[in-house]
């Protein structure tokens, strides 16, 4: 085969290659190596065909988990594989500063000094912000490096860094200018931890042990009552609303109403909004703290009264002024309960409740004065790309959670009252003037203009990764190569958060190119029983501690193995043991290979001089490089690191190295074209297996092929080779040791115990292959006084074997008498459930099943245990 680049050079020294495989001593120079060398350096000039993928960008805040993990290990086995293919292949890696999370990071230092940001003010919060970020960023690409991810560090970004600022101020000017960002006063969800609004995607709902309290309003005939879970937003009440075909209390539509505890009078308006089935038909209208209840004020034209201070403390009617929203609650429900206004209450009441995603405080509805995106015509031509077919989702069954979110898209509030961001580039001037500041244009100055002090939403700048990293708005050689990105792979719970932006942003700010042409999501880790990883539940994981254990790429194929299309990843530590022990298997076979001479040099000898165990392998290794091939082009990832797994471990190490140790020992031709065809079988193996165990499968193969790397190497090709005679003759031959394994296992002999055997393949295709059947089953020659005491006929082959030296015959029968005893009782006992009607009626479907497993089982056991008697002698 013919390597695809100028890289590779059959001169370089082999290394050596030791008796076992320490991760540890290979993983970290090898990785250096490669990032000196230059392997993972995209070239906008270059002719190849483009292959690009941004990394979802982690949080600088903290550090990569088992999430980022496997999320990385999908993209690197994607992008190696492309650059094998000769792909000019880009994976673009960068941070986001993370607004809240990163401000609510260094605030907690600042607190452990006795200060706040205000201590420092803006401008020097934003500095120590800066500040930490050099000191702790790095701790992200360390671990990167660890895990193998093969990004282009040339082109490292943070979505803070001048370059994306720019691209940020540009898109935010041209959007201003088209009217499709504004300011307005709007119900918003408000963080009085955070201190800042966040989106309704950033709220977690969660069902929370409350109080429902009915309350009395009016006097007399002039009566209603009101039902609510926040009895202190009742300061704030600007009407009661009815539904308008509501008998009850169309008398009342139009009058004023008394509100308790306060000198005010409120309302009754008629709206469609109310439904007159629920409870008493009647609702408190508070416009300044509920969404709804800002929409009916709205369309009534009614007053909104804020009642909380950002801290969600109150700020109204003097006896609860000063009180928290919790405390002022049970106040105003003593004061109403002593007024004789309380009808009803229900504790506990439990009912779904927003709490904001980084600190779980419960949310406030509050109104406020904020920055928004008109997202219609955004969210529209985000919709459209999909149906039209442009961008493709896998799995495909998740374009309708995608599709329910941007068909129903609100108006997204983009300003955050936080110091560390993209601060909004609007200046207010003496006289009411908003002026809105691109990257080109002047600041105003003089005396009485200011810039808004809000920063952006942390997704508007992340929402521009997959352009701004390659130099936009600049039409840069990078934008033009790079861009639209290949494929992005990322969870499916940041499909709102992330994906819809960039789809939004990317359309518009591109002329209608979409940010990617396919979008592949994927589930999250959890651990071996399905729990969703915590630190709270005890059951989180630092992958750095498995990789330290068992080595980087042991982790990185127990994640792809568990990779199926939108589903959640289970995980376990006894996987990744198993996945080190495959590595260890790679290792050992390699090692075996490489002492009996398997080499790489000169072309495969012609297929008609090769053994049909030769002409076997070379046909299933065509047929599994056209077998990873298509299930990358799925990206079934779980399904091509199955497949390799079964390949190279059962049928490469497990049968065809067996089978070669035979051929070697013979010598001659066949000898020297097996160690041809054992080279080949173990280039093109390694670089299957490269992309998702990058470093284990380096060091063999160049070692191997004495060539410089295999990430520049030529991804295999299916040569179209298959020898269906060969592979029906090895499988009879596998059936054969199979079976007579199975026998000598049954009658508990050990695995190296040699036995006397008589061989009959006369007139079967087996003929050629008994050297071998005797070695791998530790079958001797007849020799003198051979007695058969056992025969097994298989697959028209027959194995005599002589067992009167190793087992006592009449023991062993009494044994299996006894085992086929039990499984006899086994059948009597579920056949009496099954053919019970009145216990089949009764019993769950998973009884039935269990107990009809059972029979199965015993049935099989039968087969077995009486096959095993019929093949020993009569005692």
């Amino acid at each position: 085969m013919t390597e695809n680049t100028q890289h590779q050079n059959s001169s370089v020294p082999e290394p050596e290659l030791p008796k076992t495989y320490a991760p540890a001593e290979v993983e970290g120079p090898l990785y250096e190596r490669w990032v000196d060398r230059g392997y993972f350096t995209a070239d906008a000039k270059s002719e190849k065909s483009p292959y690009t993928v941004v990394i979802p960008p982690p949080n600088v805040t903290g550090s990569l988990h088992l999430g980022h993990a496997f999320e990385h290990t999908l993209i690197d086995a994607l992008t190696r594989r492309k650059r094998m293919q000769g792909f000019e292949t880009l994976w673009q890696p960068g941070m986001d500063h993370a607004g809240i999370a990163t401000q609510n990071v260094v605030e907690r230092e600042l607190a452990k000094e006795g200060k706040s940001r205000h201590d420092l003010g803006r401008e020097a919060f934003v500095e120590r912000v800066w500040q930490w970020k050099g000191e702790s960023g790095g701790q992200i690409s360390g671990q990167m490096r660890r895990l193998g991810d093969g990004v282009d560090w040339d082109r490292e970004r943070f979505t803070m860094d001048e370059g994306l600022s720019q691209a940020v101020k540009t898109l935010f000017k041209k959007l201003f200018d088209e009217e499709l960002i504004y300011r307005a006063e709007r119900i918003i969800n408000w963080c009085p931890r955070c201190l800042t609004a966040i989106s309704d995607i950033e709220v977690e709902y969660q069902d929370d042990d409350g109080e429902l309290v009915s309350l009395k309003y009016g006097e007399g005939e002039d009566t209603v009552v009101v039902a609510t879970t926040r009895a202190e937003t009742m300061l704030g009440d600007t009407a009661i609303a009815v539904h308008p075909e509501d008998e009850r209390y169309k008398h009342l539509v139009g009058k004023l109403i008394k509100l308790p505890l306060t000198d005010r009078s409120i309302p009754v308006v008629a709206d469609e909004h109310v439904d007159p089935e629920f409870g008493t038909g009647c609702v408190k209208v508070t416009p300044a703290h509920d969404p709804n209840d800002f929409e009916i004020g709205q369309r009534h034209d009614l007053p909104s009264i804020a009642v909380m201070d950002e801290h969600a403390v109150i700020t109204v009617h003097g006896p609860f002024q000063g009180l928290d929203r919790l405390e002022a609650r049970s106040a105003i429900v003593a004061a109403l309960r002593a007024e004789g206004r309380i009808v009803a209450e229900k504790r506990p009441y439990t009912h779904s409740v927003g709490h904001c995603s980084r600190c779980k405080t419960t949310i406030e509805p509050r109104l406020s004065m904020q920055w928004w995106v008109k997202v219609g015509p955004l969210a529209k031509a985000a919709g459209d790309a999909v149906r039209d077919g442009k961008v493709k989702i896998h799995p495909q069954e998740m374009e309708k959670r995608y599709f329910d979110w941007v068909d129903n898209l609100h108006d997204w509030c983009i300003s955050r009252q936080l110091w560390w961001g993209h601060r909004i580039p609007v200046w207010y001037g003496p006289n009411g003037e908003v002026v809105c500041v691109g990257p080109d244009d002047e600041e105003p100055t003089g005396e009485g203009w200011t810039q808004d002090s809000d920063v952006l939403d942390t997704w508007f700048s992340s929402g521009l990764w997959p352009f701004s990293t390659l130099g936009w708005p600049e039409q840069t050689e990078s934008l033009e190569k790079f861009y639209p990105n290949s494929v992005l792979v990322t969870g499916y719970d940041i499909l709102f958060f992330w994906v819809a932006r960039m789809m939004m942003f990317g359309l518009y700010a591109m002329d209608g190119t979409p940010p990617f042409h396919t979008i592949v999501l994927h589930g999250m880790v959890r651990d071996q029983f399905g729990k969703k990883m915590s630190k709270s539940f005890g059951n989180a994981v630092n992958p750095l501690d498995w990789m330290d254990k068992y080595g980087s790429d042991a982790l990185r194929f127990t994640l792809a193995r568990g990779a199926n299309p939108g589903t959640d990843v289970p995980i376990g530590e006894d996987w990744v043991q198993g996945s080190r022990n495959f590595a260890n298997k790679i290792w050992n076979a390699t090692r075996f290979a490489l002492m009996n001479g398997a080499t790489v040099e000169g072309e495969l000898p012609p297929a008609e001089r090769l053994s049909s165990t030769d002409r076997w392998i070379l046909s299933r290794l065509n047929s599994i490089v056209a077998e990873v091939d298509a299930y990358y082009e799925d990206y079934q990832f779980a399904k091509l690191s199955d497949a390799l797994f079964h390949f190279a471990w059962d049928e490469v190490f497990d049968w065809y190295v067996e089978l070669t140790k035979t051929t070697f020992q013979e010598g001659g031709q066949a000898a020297e074209d097996t160690k041809r065809v054992l080279g080949e079988v173990l280039d093109v193996t390694l670089k299957l297996l490269h992309p998702v165990v990058p470093f284990v499968t380096e060091t063999l193969w160049t070692t191997l092929t004495g060539k410089e790397s295999l990430v520049i190497a030529d991804w295999p090709l299916d040569s179209g080779f298959r020898d269906e005679a060969a592979e029906r003759e090895i499988e009879t031959l596998q059936q054969v040791i199979t079976e007579v394994r199975r026998f000598r296992s049954d009658q508990g002999l050990q695995p190296g115990q040699k036995v006397p055997a008589r061989l009959t393949l006369d007139g079967t295709a087996l003929a050629p292959h008994e050297a071998a059947i005797r070695q791998m089953l530790r079958l001797q020659p007849e020799g003198e006084g051979f007695a058969a005491t056992a025969t097994l006929p298989v697959s028209g082959a027959t194995v005599a074997l002589d067992l009167s030296g190793t087992i006592d015959v009449a023991a062993e029968r009494k044994r299996l008498a006894k085992d086929l005893a039990a499984a006899e009782k086994e059948i009597t006992a579920a056949n009496a459930k099954l053919t019970n009607e009145a216990f089949l009626a009764k019993a769950p479907d998973h009884v039935v099943d269990k107990i009809r497993g059972r029979l199965s089982k015993a049935e099989a056991d039968i087969e077995r245990i009486q096959g095993q008697l019929n093949a020993l002698p009569a005692a």
